[in-house]
């Protein structure tokens, strides 16, 4: 084999399927749509988020996995939950992040200011994080605010 070939051969052999992922920008209009139309019980609150960062999954060491697997971490918000009036009624309980991870990719957030979709699940408040973001918003503008409550009472709520 001559050295060409022999370079052909190794750069073929490190040739491998990128894998990628490709998600939809975040929209809060279209996240209301889905939690309106699901069969489950979600509530919309504005609060601090608190739980242990060290907890989330690192997926990094499976880069070429493609593997679906879930992490529940133990965390606590404090807030307020939308009414038609805004974000209005106190909220400061238990919830569940519910970490979602699709091979090297995993859902995430970090400690603070939170405007979330949580879902009911056996009397208990769970925050889904997958691996494109969504339900979830970390810093919420003033716009996200006004979206959701515009949604919730039933003003214009239309999906980007």
């Amino acid at each position: 084999m001559t050295r060409l070939g022999i370079a052909l051969a190794g750069l073929m052999a490190l040739a491998q399927p990128a894998l990628a992922l490709s998600c939809r920008a975040p929209d809060i209009a279209r996240d209301y749509q889905r939690a309106a139309e699901s069969e489950d019980t979600y509530i919309i609150v504005k609060g601090d988020l608190f739980f242990d960062e060290a907890e989330l999954p690192d997926r990094m060491d499976q880069r070429t996995s493609r593997s679906r697997d879930s992490v529940d971490v133990a965390a606590w918000m404090v807030g307020h939950s939308l009414t038609k009036d805004g974000f209005t009624k106190r909220f400061e309980r238990d919830v569940t992040l519910r970490v979602s991870c699709l091979g090297p990719w995993c859902g995430s957030t970090s400690k603070g200011d939170h405007l979330a979709f949580l879902k009911l699940e056996d009397r208990n408040w769970v925050m889904e994080l997958n691996p494109c973001p969504g339900m979830t918003y970390g810093m919420p503008t003033a716009e996200q605010e006004q979206q959701a409550l515009d949604c919730f009472r039933g003003d214009t709520c239309r999906a980007d």
